[in-house]
């Protein structure tokens, strides 16, 4: 998987990614145009306002490169395998909150319940099979992610204390949503404002589309596996804004909303992001780190407020979880979501979820350290730009 020799300067030329994905895989079919879009602009965004320095550009043009070639791939496996496309998902759960919010912790818990399927960080970041993949045998993409999971971790050491990064632990389909170019993955690594204005701007169904489709492909590959479940359990922080298109495609979903003070959590995502942009650039910003996240994330929970405002039916497709009871009791949270959707915590599960918790507690990683004045906020900054989430979730959970 290591990236091609490139001359400097014509990293992000687009007939050049188009050439070596062709290259990489043998296959010419990327699938639906809706994604060159997107890429163009990225491409463009990558070589004119992102900042990178000489390992960032490599590490950013071999993730598209990455993209194009998994698409390549995965539109060869529907072509020999038409039967994919049958594979339905139905009635997943979808953990979405703030990220910083309590929502992996919550999302690895559930998936130790042997009747949840959930998707792998190696499956995410490399949703198609490489060359020669044989259910039940070794995967390469497994050393591949875990290759990378430890460059990204060297390369930037704080991470670990902010997110257990691990190849196979569940992760969240975000990377999937990255397969279409219409993901906030790129902002999370690099400076993009002209690039994420634009795209906010856009109707992302297109990308919604090609998730359900990497869904089923994934889902398809677990039944050769003989490891598909009956029931998905998901997250993404990335849906908040975008919850008509999630259940256009996931129309059974039922959507679990963590809560946490975005004053709290702000200022973590922000360093989350400001340690991934150190990967490839040298003198990243964190004021405009702070300035950017704390307004997209604010527009993103308006959006989904306005969406559960819409309807009482609407609403009832949410369960509402406090952070603080989940990071207190995440198995007896786990209990209150299945009460809440009629279904009972089995013996089996309920042992898998205390083991899991014991062994990944929090207090086993470092400390992460972070200021709100690091990233240029404030208590008062962000208790206005957040007013109508906090007054709704927030500051009446606190006075209780």
């Amino acid at each position: 998987m290591s990236a091609e020799t490139v001359e400097p300067g014509r990293e992000f030329e687009v007939d050049g990614v188009l050439a070596a994905a062709r290259e990489r895989t043998g296959l010419s079919d990327f699938g639906d145009d809706a994604f060159r879009e997107p890429m163009v602009r990225l491409l463009d965004a990558l070589e004119n306002e992102a900042g990178l320095n000489a390992m960032g550009r490599a590490i950013q043009r071999e993730r598209v490169v990455n993209i194009l070639a998994t698409r390549a791939r995965i539109e060869d496996y529907y072509g020999r395998h038409p039967e994919i496309d049958d594979e339905h998902i139905g009635a997943p759960i979808v953990i979405c909150g703030l990220p910083r919010t309590g929502t992996t912790m919550l999302h690895r818990v559930m998936a130790e319940d042997p009747e949840f399927d959930a998707a792998l960080w190696y499956e995410v970041r490399f949703p198609a099979p490489f060359d020669g993949w044989t259910p039940g045998e070794p995967d390469a993409r497994i050393p591949a992610a875990e290759e990378e999971v430890r460059m990204t971790t060297e390369g930037s050491p704080e991470l670990m204390a902010i997110h257990p990064f691990s190849a196979t632990a569940p992760d969240e389909e975000i990377m999937l949503l990255e397969q279409s170019f219409q993901s906030r993955v790129p902002e999370s690594y690099c400076h993009l404002p002209k690039f994420s204005a634009w795209l906010d701007a856009q109707d992302q169904q297109p990308g919604y589309d090609y998730l359900l489709r990497s869904l089923k492909f994934l889902q398809w590959q677990h039944r050769q596996q003989g490891r598909a479940r009956p029931r998905w359990v998901l997250k993404a922080p990335h849906h908040l804004d975008h919850m008509p298109r999630l259940f256009r495609i996931l129309p059974d979903a039922t959507v679990v909303q963590t809560h946490r003070d975005p004053v709290q959590s702000i200022p973590s995502i922000c360093s989350l992001s400001y340690h991934l942009e150190k990967l490839g650039a040298d003198e990243p910003d964190p004021h405009a780190t702070g300035a950017h996240w704390s307004r997209a994330w604010a527009r993103s929970l308006r959006r989904c407020l306005e969406y559960r405002a819409a309807s009482k039916e609407r609403d009832d497709r949410f369960l509402d979880i406090w952070y603080l009871d989940s990071v207190r009791d995440p198995v007896g949270t786990v209990r209150r979501i299945y009460e809440m959707l009629g279904r009972e915590l089995q013996p089996i599960a309920e042992e898998k979820m205390k083991r899991h918790t014991e062994d990944n507690a929090r207090e086993k990683r470092a400390p992460h350290a972070y200021s709100l004045e690091q990233f240029g906020l404030t208590e008062e900054g962000l208790a206005k730009e957040f007013v109508d989430y906090r007054e709704k979730y927030i500051l009446s959970r606190e006075a209780e």
